[in-house]
């Protein structure tokens, strides 16, 4: 079979546009590149945050006894 020719692709660029319309269309790529936008500047964030140093917090610690609560009915 092959791969498809540029012919092949123009049509099917042709009957997508005719579906959907070129207003659709040029809305569906604004949304596309807005998500992808903010896709980045969240991975950019996340790996900020990672790349600081942990902080220190004073912590005590608590000791308990655990109890059991199961009671036998005779």
């Amino acid at each position: 079979m092959g791969t498809f020719s540029i012919w092949h692709w123009l049509v099917v660029l042709v009957i997508v546009v005719l579906i959907f319309g070129t207003k659709k269309l040029r809305n569906l790529g604004s949304d596309l590149g807005g998500a992808v936008k903010g896709f980045k500047e969240g991975v950019k964030g996340a790996d900020e945050e990672n790349t600081s140093p942990p902080q220190q917090m004073g912590g005590q610690t608590i000791e308990s006894e655990v109890r059991d609560k199961s009671q036998t009915k005779s």
